[in-house]
């Protein structure tokens, strides 16, 4: 199985991992802007909100995704840590979480691919995929690039669910923030 880089992916992501012994992580495809390569969705307050990472501007009409850098600007890992603390604060588990989530928010990575990779390594770890997660070594024209059409709808516990009834396709946080170890179950 061959998969794009994604930041803090949504739920069905972790479901391939979790249903796979070895995933490939494509390194090699263009980056695609408005993905969830440098994005992932939340549930706050206020409705469904959308976390971005910025990137740096590159030469040309196309980029290898390896090759994406990350931009410091507007001070966005702050922004997305304070988001994500709103969000979360009051679930379940994100007290049992938190200090794993937030190194992701304090330390500077260069590149986004090495920062989803690190992420999704410690998102499997938390949430007990055993899964190996290799990086691709060249471009694959089959890689599975409809995770982002995909859904898991099953409902789960969610903070914000007698507000805006269940949300599906978050990223991975929310499930694990509001089911915590049981996460993997859902999976």
């Amino acid at each position: 199985m061959i998969i794009p880089s994604a930041y803090f992916a949504p739920i069905h992501y972790y479901h391939i991992l979790n249903t796979n012994a070895e995933v490939m992580i494509e390194q090699y495809d263009n980056y695609q802007k408005q993905t969830f390569r440098n994005r992932c969705q939340i549930v706050s307050a206020n409705g469904v909100q959308i976390l971005t990472v910025p990137i740096q501007k590159y030469d040309g009409d196309k980029c290898l995704m390896k090759d994406i850098k990350i931009s410091d600007h507007n001070n966005w890992q702050h922004n997305h840590w304070t988001a994500i603390v709103s969000a979360y604060g009051n679930s379940p588990f994100f007290e049992f979480y938190a200090d794993d989530i937030q190194q992701f928010f304090t330390k500077k990575w260069v590149f986004l691919y090495d920062f989803s990779m690190d992420i999704t390594v410690t998102l499997c770890h938390l949430l007990d995929i055993d899964c190996r997660l290799l990086p691709s070594l060249r471009f694959h024209n089959d890689f599975e690039q409809a995770v982002e059409g995909k859904m898991m709808s099953k409902p789960y516990y969610q903070v914000y669910k007698e507000k805006f009834g269940f949300i599906a396709n978050l990223s991975i946080l929310d499930l694990l923030f509001n089911m915590g170890n049981e996460s993997v179950f859902y999976l």
